[in-house]
């Protein structure tokens, strides 16, 4: 990963700020330069320190030399580019890392969001949360987009009890310390909300508006729906069961044992009844195959249990040795 910082010269006017505004940025050329008047039009009235960052994921149009050209004309604009296409929570993970802000605020680069809702997070903020979530609540998007966005949340909101309607809205703000606690990787920055949640942080939603696309076309469909409900089952995982993890193997797995020597034993049953199993073969390889599978998720979760225990013996020996120091 390359993160040249495009600027140099007017750092030091601005080192302490007040709000970051991260910007991710795949091929937005075309939308950088309103986006950052609309940024200053929005901050203006708030008399805040601030600067944004746009944060280029290896584009191929340009986008960062616009970068340069708008941070040349404004220092508060701050420029880091990846060298290749990372992804979305690369980019973000890098903003986080190089935002000098107490509070920081992500939004996407295609001007579907309106910098006009910051202060309203903003407000949010200030009631005692530490993270507020936008809530497209109508959104400018082809139907069935719209479609597979709320059967994601749908599917979100029933797994992980967390009562967000638009989990995955690129406008949020937070608090420093989620955006240096939670971890960013793969495709996890739809989930910010679910891992701060489940880390003990103080979660609101608000409503904002959201604008048709102006330039280009979305890069999100249900391919992208698709791939967010499997992340969601790894997050399920590194979460809820990160600490058990024999509730989430051993469980099924037991059940699958039982289910598999039942019918084990009803075939055993017609073979010492009968002297014969009624054609019942395809039926004993599937008792075989489950009881066998089974038996692999137990000794699994068997083995994440110990390699937990194994975890809090090292950190217990950790603190005790710091102790002793």
């Amino acid at each position: 990963m390359n993160v040249p910082r495009v600027e140099q010269e007017g750092e030091a006017a601005f080192a302490a700020v007040d709000l970051s505004i991260v910007v991710p940025v795949f091929n937005e050329r075309p939308t950088l330069g309103e986006l950052v008047t609309q940024c200053v039009s929005a901050m203006e009235p708030l008399g805040l320190a601030w600067e944004i960052i746009i944060v280029d994921d290896g584009s191929t149009d340009g986008s960062f030399d616009e970068v340069a050209t708008l941070h040349a004309s404004d220092p508060r604009v701050r420029g880091l580019r990846l060298r290749t296409n990372l992804g979305k929570a690369a980019a973000l993970a890098v903003g986080f890392r190089t935002a000098r802000g107490d509070r920081i605020v992500t939004m996407d680069g295609d001007l579907q969001d309106d910098p006009a809702e910051i202060p309203n997070l903003l407000a949010r903020l200030d009631d005692g949360y530490d993270l507020v979530s936008g809530w497209k609540q109508q959104r400018n998007d082809p139907t069935s987009r719209v479609i597979a966005s709320r059967l994601f949340n749908g599917l979100s909101r029933a797994v992980s009890n967390v009562e967000l309607h638009d989990v995955n809205c690129g406008l949020k703000a937070y608090l420093r310390e989620v955006t240096e606690e939670v971890p960013l990787y793969g495709e996890l920055h739809r989930f910010i909300p679910l891992l701060a949640s489940w880390r003990g942080f103080r979660v609101a939603e608000v409503v904002v508006s959201h604008r048709p696309r102006a330039v280009g076309r979305s890069k999100y469909g249900w391919s992208r729906a698709l791939r967010g409900i499997m992340d969601l089952v790894t997050v399920v995982c590194l979460t809820r069961y990160n600490r058990r993890p024999a509730h989430f193997f051993s469980l099924p797995g037991s059940a699958l044992i039982l289910v598999g020597t039942s019918i084990c034993g009803y075939v055993a049953y017609l073979r010492l009844a009968y002297g014969h199993i009624w054609n019942r073969h395809p039926l004993l390889i599937f008792a075989v195959l489950l009881a066998v599978v089974g038996v692999q998720l137990f000794t699994t979760g068997l083995l994440g249990e110990m390699m937990v225990d194994a975890g809090r013996r090292i950190d217990e020996d950790f603190e005790a040795a710091r102790k002793i120091g």
